[in-house]
């Protein structure tokens, strides 16, 4: 199964969506589309998520231009304060991030996420 966090107001996360989409159907696998801004991932879900990109840097999945980001003082936080920032306002994570097979990549650009379904 292909999951996409998507943010239907973000035209990258919205080109990503379409090509995941087709890659889908072309290889007849289920897609799961989850709107992470009504239905926020869990601080344990964040970590999951993390390790799937291959990363222990938070802040590759943090939204650094958003308020928040600022108002939290999160370009120094430690990957805990972070992880339950964005758990407590999902706008700062950043979009949109495919899974697929236990690996992970964010759509930006779009084409980025192709590297998860490639043979190896």
């Amino acid at each position: 199964m292909i999951t996409i966090y998507h943010n239907p107001r973000c035209s990258k996360s919205r080109e990503t969506l379409a090509l995941v989409q087709a890659l889908a159907d072309e290889q007849h696998l289920s897609l799961q589309v989850i709107d992470y801004q009504k239905t926020p991932l869990s601080y344990t879900e964040l970590q999951s998520l993390l390790l799937a990109l291959d990363s222990s840097d938070v802040q590759m999945i943090l939204r650094n231009n958003e308020d928040a980001y600022a108002s939290l003082n999160l370009a120094d936080a430690d990957n805990a304060t972070a992880l339950q920032a964005i758990a407590a306002h999902p706008k700062l994570l950043q979009r949109p991030i495919v899974t697929y097979q236990n690996k992970a990549a964010i759509g930006r650009p779009p084409e980025h996420v192709l590297s998860l379904f490639k043979k190896a």
